[in-house]
């Protein structure tokens, strides 16, 4: 896929976003805007007007209604990240639906049966879009939801400025060839700025940013990760720094015991992103942290189809047959036949073997999947799933949501050159 120097251009705001309520219709309109960023006045993309766009938020077992009116001077489309949608309201332009064309207008509609912590964002030039500000989160409140005193969403960002402070919107193949376009300006954006001691909290963190991943540590907090990429754990995990890779979700279920501090520590960083300013103090909990209510899933059994998935190419790498920097079993871009063909509610299972020397999150669109540990044992369920360089890990799930799906990398400059591919539920 040529990738020309307007789709290189990133960019990050430190605004707040507004939520907006389900219940009704919401309107989300893409355009192009200017906003206060860093100190300076930045032009971007956004949703309603800001960066990121509006939080939206429903309960389990609502249907969202949801109108796309493309205000850009290019094509529009939204997808519902790790949401299990019918395949038309998937977003995908070619595998679902057709580009919206500026200045028209497209309804999303479709049922919400998994709460979680999910998030939308542009799926057409989404190297580029993505990068720009289209993006925002979707909160599933459950049915019965656990109580806390605050719900905060944070998303991670990043921008990346040149000599002068302004927009690094140069060209340079080699970002694409390697670890992609990483900012050196990395934030965390919160909806809510600040917290009491003993404050409970639901903190619903996503990873929007186009390439980077993340190690997040936390501190000032004492409780434990309840969810990963909207699922609820089994067992709750203890409260550890957590990698996140670009799309990846976790949520955290904590008590405020001081300042709360955000920081990034991969690769040796030690970076704030963010913090929550204690402004008083209350008596805390003594309700211990809870385990979330499960989605209704089906558990795989043996599979029906089993497949293998190299991912190749980039910097170093031995040659493919592929016609971009990186594919996927010697094919760049989606391929004319799909990886798996399977009637619904069978089993795949899918060995991903990273035979690159960079990192990948590989994303299937309408489903979860488990990771599976070395032993063949079922993982935590997942949407998208981080390979270091040389990396092999098998992924299983029960293909019960009928349509074409994407599967692709959501280092967004590797899928733009190569990384994807797609299978279908009949």
């Amino acid at each position: 896929m040529k990738v020309n120097r307007r789709q290189a251009l990133s960019l990050l705001a430190a605004c707040l976003a507004t939520p907006a309520l389900g219940g009704s219709r919401i309107t989300l309109r893409p355009e192009e805007i200017v906003t206060q960023v860093a100190g300076r006045r930045l032009p971007m993309l956004g949703f309603n007007g800001g960066v990121p766009g509006p939080d939206i938020r429903y309960r389990q077992g609502d249907t969202a209604q949801i109108r796309l009116d493309n205000g850009l001077n290019d094509g529009a489309l939204v997808h519902w990240h790790g949401l299990r949608v019918p395949n038309r309201m998937d977003g995908v332009n070619v595998l679902t639906q057709d580009v919206v064309i500026p200045g028209e207008r497209f309804d999303y509609r479709f049922d919400l049966a998994d709460a979680g912590t999910y998030w939308y964002h542009s799926h057409y030039l989404s190297y580029e879009q993505v990068s720009r500000g289209l993006f925002g989160a979707f909160i599933v409140e459950e049915r019965d939801p656990p109580a806390v005193d605050h719900d905060i969403t944070v998303q991670l960002f990043d921008l990346l400025l040149d000599a002068d402070g302004q927009f690094d919107d140069s060209f340079d193949p080699a970002r694409f060839a390697t670890e992609g376009r990483l900012g050196n300006i990395k934030t965390a954006i919160l909806s809510r700025n600040s917290v009491q001691q003993g404050d409970r909290l639901r903190l619903r963190i996503i990873n929007p940013s186009i390439d980077r991943i993340y190690r997040l540590s936390v501190t000032g907090l004492a409780g434990k990760i309840v969810a990963l990429d909207g699922m609820p754990l089994e067992v709750p995990q203890a409260l550890a720094p957590m990698a996140l890779a670009p799309s990846q979700r976790c949520d955290v279920i904590a008590d405020v015991t001081g300042p709360v501090a955000l920081r990034d520590t991969y690769d040796g960083a030690n970076d704030l992103l963010g913090h929550l300013t204690v402004t008083g103090t209350r008596s805390p909990s003594t309700a211990p942290i809870p385990t979330l209510p499960p989605n209704r899933m089906t558990r795989p059994g043996t599979p029906d189809h089993t497949t293998r998935l190299v991912l190749q190419g980039g910097a170093g790498a031995p040659a493919h047959r592929g016609t971009g920097t990186w594919a996927l079993n010697d094919v760049s871009g989606l391929p004319s036949r799909p990886l798996i063909a399977a009637k619904r509610s069978q089993t795949m299972r899918i060995e991903i073997e990273n035979r690159t020397g960079f990192p990948h999150v590989m994303h299937l669109h309408g489903h979860h999947f488990h990771e599976l540990d070395t032993s063949g044992d079922l993982g935590p369920l997942r949407d998208s799933t981080l390979l270091a360089a040389g990396e092999t890990r098998a992924i299983t799930a029960v293909l019960d949501n009928p349509g074409a799906w994407m599967l692709h990398c959501h280092m967004l400059s590797h899928q733009a050159d190569g990384m994807a591919t797609w299978l279908t539920v009949s």
